[in-house]
């Protein structure tokens, strides 16, 4: 045929185990060029063809890997040597804080590269034009057959062999598949003037609608709504009020919804001996009281209470819970203290809700019961 060079042979089958059995002597009489397209998912067709693995994964892994290392030395050089900031006394490159940052640049590298690869590299875009597209053959077996390709370049190939191999496997319908000249001209021109041209167009674009959308759509109404909200942020000025400050105290007397006022405020003897912990010592309470003192106390007091800072040389140590003083005090001495802070200690009514504090104070008798146990607590 004039101006047509020939790609392959294809045969056609009825049933999925005749395909099956195609690809399994295909293998047999030394072809290596071949490929099986079917409809759908035949299971052992890979076996049968004697696939061997893709070499996909060894991408994924050198890109994930490079994600991994990338990360990695970015992180390191912008905490410990570029610009190092310390916080909470942790040290300047703080492993752990940035293995989940490692883990998603590593899942990120590897899969858009891996995807880059596989379309440019083993699909050799932008070039998408292959000799099958449009045959009789490949739209029988988009539909309902199944067909197998041996190509032309394949070292066993010839016409006679190919014809009387598709013939003994029993093919249902033999067709030769041919491609212009031209289409071999234009194979695996990645870098063709108009694909340049057309990635140079897409991201030309797609930067324009990024731009336009976050520095000037964003900015228009009704978008800009959300930004231009009448309310204050933390620490703004407030032209409203005559000392300019927009955080403002609660009015005086005012009670928030669902709360209750705390009535015993500078009365501490009064609270002890009016309160009472309506918490009782369970297996719950005490794991919440537990909870809470080693986050709010023991900082100060000590896991066990006996006032063992470990805070030491930063701030004075506050003495033993487990002193004759506040063991004789009662649950409502110990709230007043939680609530309105006693000498240094500050109040912990913010931190802590009025039946946490009261759960503290069951862990701390909890404490002071066994430090301090007698005879007859084991008998």
């Amino acid at each position: 045929m004039s101006g047509k060079i020939l790609y392959s042979y294809t045969g056609i089958f009825d049933t999925p185990d005749q395909i099956i059995h195609a690809a399994e002597k295909a293998v047999e009489e030394g072809y290596t060029k071949y490929d099986v397209n079917t409809p759908y998912p035949v299971h052992g067709m890979d076996k049968a063809m004697k696939l061997k693995p893709s070499k996909l994964g060894y991408f994924a892994l050198v890109f994930g890997l490079s994600g991994t290392l990338s990360a990695l030395l970015t992180i390191w050089w912008m905490s410990a040597i570029n610009y190092p900031i310390v916080i909470g006394g942790k040290p300047l490159f703080s492993f752990p804080a940035y293995v989940p940052i490692m883990f998603e640049v590593t899942v990120l590298s590897a899969a858009i590269m891996t995807v880059v690869v596989m379309l440019f590299f083993f699909f050799k875009l932008p070039n998408n034009s292959h000799p099958l597209h449009g045959t009789v053959y490949m739209k029988k077996v988009s539909a309902d057959k199944y067909g197998i390709s041996i190509q032309a370049d394949d070292p066993k190939f010839s016409e006679s062999s190919v014809r009387k191999f598709l013939e003994g496997v029993h093919a249902a319908e033999i067709i030769p598949i041919y491609w212009d000249e031209e289409e071999i001209n234009h194979q695996n021109k990645i870098f063709e003037p108009k694909f340049i041209v057309f990635l140079a167009a897409v991201a030309l674009i797609t930067s324009g609608v990024t731009y336009f959308s976050f520095n000037k759509l964003m900015y228009m109404v009704p978008f800009n709504w959300m930004m231009d909200q009448p309310k204050l942020s933390a620490q703004q000025q407030s032209p409203i009020f005559a000392d300019g400050f927009g955080m403002r105290l609660p009015v005086a007397g005012t009670v928030a919804r669902g709360y209750m006022l705390y009535q015993f405020t500078g009365q501490p003897d009064s609270a002890g001996k009016t309160l009472v912990n309506p918490i009782p010592v369970s297996k719950e309470s005490l794991a919440l009281g537990k909870t809470k003192f080693d986050i709010y106390c023991s900082p100060c007091h000590g896991y066990n209470a006996d006032g063992a800072s470990r805070l030491r040389g930063q701030f004075p140590n506050p003495p033993s819970l487990h002193s004759d003083k506040v063991r004789t005090w009662t649950d409502g001495r110990i709230f007043a203290v939680i609530t309105e802070g006693q000498n240094i200690m500050p109040s912990y009514s913010s931190q802590l809700s009025v039946d946490e504090r009261w759960a503290v104070i069951n862990y701390i008798r909890a404490l002071q019961r066994a430090l301090n146990a007698k005879e007859s607590d084991v008998q």
